[in-house]
């Protein structure tokens, strides 16, 4: 009877009017049998509606925030991971470790694919990626531009231009969806992983339209010189430096399987 009664009042604490006002993470819920006594608790409450006997609920903890993570592909991998060997990450296993608190709806990697050599083992990290149920992979556009040496004094005898990769719309894609969980209310929290100022317009849009949204943000930024980035770090309500230790806790195993008749294997050297 007792288990019966807590069923109950938990399958009707959703529909209650005060629960309705109060975020829940997790709800210890104590059936009392004596109608007369009660333990000094922050919440009493009676479930009137279905046995009348009293509960005692205790609300140790805040609900979970639906939060939607955004990874800027390559602002990560020149930040954190190039010329590491920690380069087969689960992102689903990086940002339950790190946001642990959080309910995570999403986690979207936007990246390009690159040029050969690199394109095969970027090919199959996207593979493992794909394997994830949280993670969609966002593809913007690979370019290699043609860039001239600005070093003044410099005595190379050669030419003065040299090739520089970049990716595109990866910004643009970003904004793009940020401010589509914005107005679709698809979550409480955005957490941007990217030191790219191009992001502030969106960052504070967000925060005009929605001001009980919050942003977080995270710079990747192994060396000093990366972690200024001081124009995104203001636009947001909190930011940090993304933590490096992570990073070896929460790689893929070797072998991958995508269902495929062949595992996705690590590539070497990640």
């Amino acid at each position: 009877m007792q288990e019966k009664n807590l069923l109950d009042f938990a399958a009707n604490l959703e529909g209650c009017h005060f629960f309705s006002q109060i975020e829940i993470k997790r709800i210890e819920i104590h059936l009392r049998i004596d109608d007369h006594k009660y333990h000094d608790s922050p919440i009493q409450k009676w479930d009137r509606h279905s046995t009348g006997v009293p509960f005692l609920c205790t609300l140790p903890f805040a609900m979970a925030k639906r939060s939607i993570i955004y990874v800027d592909g390559f602002n990560f991998y020149y930040g954190c991971v190039r010329g590491t060997s920690h380069k087969w990450l689960n992102l689903e296993r990086l940002f339950a470790a790190l946001r642990t608190d959080d309910d995570i709806q999403k986690i979207y990697y936007f990246t390009a694919r690159v040029s050969p050599p690199q394109l095969q083992r970027q090919e199959v990290y996207l593979s493992a990626l794909d394997t994830l149920p949280l993670v969609e992979v966002i593809e913007g556009r690979y370019k290699l531009s043609t860039v001239t040496c600005a070093v003044s004094g410099c005595g190379h005898s050669g030419p003065r231009t040299f090739k520089k990769p970049e990716e595109k719309r990866t910004d643009v894609n970003i904004a793009l969806h940020m401010l589509r969980d914005a107005y679709e209310d698809n979550c409480d929290r955005f957490i941007i992983v990217s030191g790219d100022s191009d992001l502030v317009p969106a960052i504070d849009m967000i925060k005009l339209k929605f001001p009980a949204k919050q942003v977080i943000v995270y710079v990747p930024a192994r060396h000093p010189a990366r972690k200024r980035s001081t124009e995104i770090r203001h636009a947001a309500d909190k930011h940090r430096d993304f933590p490096l230790g992570l990073l070896p806790k929460c790689q893929f195993p070797v072998e991958v399987s995508d269902g495929g008749r062949r595992p996705l294997r690590k590539p070497p050297g990640w």
